[in-house]
């Protein structure tokens, strides 16, 4: 049992405070009565994010358009020796053990890198001089799905040779290698088969793709050497450490092209590579991005500035009703949180307008001009998560101006609606 007088005393000491959830409905159902003040506000921030969200769709197509290109394909990360070298296996095992080079292998001397190459079982048949490329596991111009050639045997040609030879994959084909030797020419015939046809991009010219050691043993007949292997005579095999001339060597990503050119001109080997159109894009890339940027905070500052103004101004326009508010219970943290609900409402359906008006412009830009400057892409987009960020963003944006305009309900006294009544 309470002792008498200590029920009241309880019941005086508890606070008097409003259920939280009644805040919100509060602020929505104010939101909903001053319908012509929450529309302009919606439309006062849709106007800010629409040209924001469509300069940076323009910025992020049209360098997606160049940068997709130099990322997809991998001659852009291709480092090509200029001229000849002597590049021995310890070498080759070094840049293998780079993180920043996702491919190598060894390369034979120009001169001792092509063969002429026939489709055998006809009376009549075009010989076709073809390049030879070393390839192997993962060969970033091979189907990563397919395996490599491999052995003396298998080759994968490319687009152009298959087609002006009429051949397809498991096709057999025949390759011809003459030298002079002591006065005499000789002939070798090695038959082939073509376990793939490589795309038309990753060679354009024609050419066939081989194992090392079909590389190597094609130099050693031309150089006059035997390779027991095939069984082609000649002078001894090589008894040292076998040096190559050149090397095919793919960085793994475009940004790691530069950092290898410059380690390889350490070691005083020039290469070609596409540092130049690499840097130009990220140049660009750049640039547009600090342009962006400058211009998104001076839009989402004065965005700010006004919001924090017109927030103030309701707060004072709405003093006698805050106050009240007060008065029957409601905090100081409670009331403070009124207008910063309605800023959150404000801008989730600000940027629900932004968005749609954007989707509508974007279809209308790539419409005109994909086909002129895209190359057939489009020049105006934005991913999911760039439209999901640009809803963070504006949160938090407009709850820090709710905040900044909502300290003024804090200064307010319960007196003011007393006084007011």
């Amino acid at each position: 049992m309470a002792e008498p007088g200590q029920g009241p005393a309880r019941r005086s000491a508890r606070p008097s405070r409003q259920p939280a959830g009644l805040v919100g409905r509060l602020a929505v159902a104010d939101y909903r009565q001053e319908w012509v003040m929450s529309g302009c506000s919606i439309l006062a921030l849709a106007a800010v994010l629409i040209p924001l969200l469509v300069l940076f769709g323009l910025k992020y197509g049209i360098i997606t358009n160049l940068l997709d290109p130099l990322i997809e394909n991998p001659r852009y990360r291709e480092i090509t020796p200029m001229a000849s070298g002597r590049f021995e296996p310890a070498w080759f095992e070094g840049m293998r053990a780079r993180g920043d080079v996702e491919f190598i292998v060894p390369r034979t001397r120009t001169i001792a890198a092509s063969l002429r190459l026939r489709a055998p079982g006809r009376d009549v048949g075009r010989i076709l001089d073809v390049e030879l490329i070393p390839s192997a596991e993962h060969d970033p111009l091979l189907d990563a799905q397919r395996p490599p050639p491999s052995g003396y045997q298998q080759v994968v040609l490319s687009a152009t040779t298959a087609e002006k030879i009429g051949v397809q994959p498991q096709d057999r084909v025949e390759g011809i290698l003459t030298r002079t030797r002591r006065d005499t020419a000789e002939t070798v015939r090695l038959p082939l088969e073509v376990t793939a046809v490589a795309s038309a991009a990753a060679f354009a010219r024609d050419g066939m793709f081989v194992s090392v050691e079909l590389m190597t043993a094609v130099e050693d007949f031309l150089d006059g050497r035997a390779v027991p292997a095939l069984g082609w005579d000649g002078a001894p095999a090589r008894g040292d450490e076998r040096a190559f001339a050149g090397f095919r060597l793919y960085a793994r990503d475009i940004e790691d092209v530069a950092a290898i050119r410059r380690v390889l001109a350490d070691e005083n080997i020039d290469v070609r590579t596409s540092v130049a159109d690499i840097s130009l894009v990220q140049t660009l890339d750049r640039n547009l991005g600090v342009a962006y940027w400058i211009i998104a905070l001076i839009a989402i500052s004065g965005y700010v500035a006004s919001f924090a103004a017109s927030v103030w101004a309701n707060v004072d326009r709405k003093r006698r009703e805050f106050s009240v508010l007060r008065l029957i219970g409601f905090g100081t943290g409670q009331i403070t949180l009124f207008p910063i609900l309605q800023a959150a409402l404000t801008a989730t359906l600000a940027w629900a307008l932004a968005c749609l008006v954007f989707l509508v412009v974007q279809a209308i830009l790539n419409a005109l001009f994909a086909t002129t400057i895209g190359g057939g892409q489009p020049v105006c987009r934005l991913q999911a998560w760039h439209l999901l960020a640009a809803l963070v963003v504006t949160l938090m944006a407009a709850v820090f101006a709710a905040a900044l305009g909502g300290r003024r309900v804090s200064q307010l006294e319960p007196s003011i609606g007393l006084r007011d009544g």
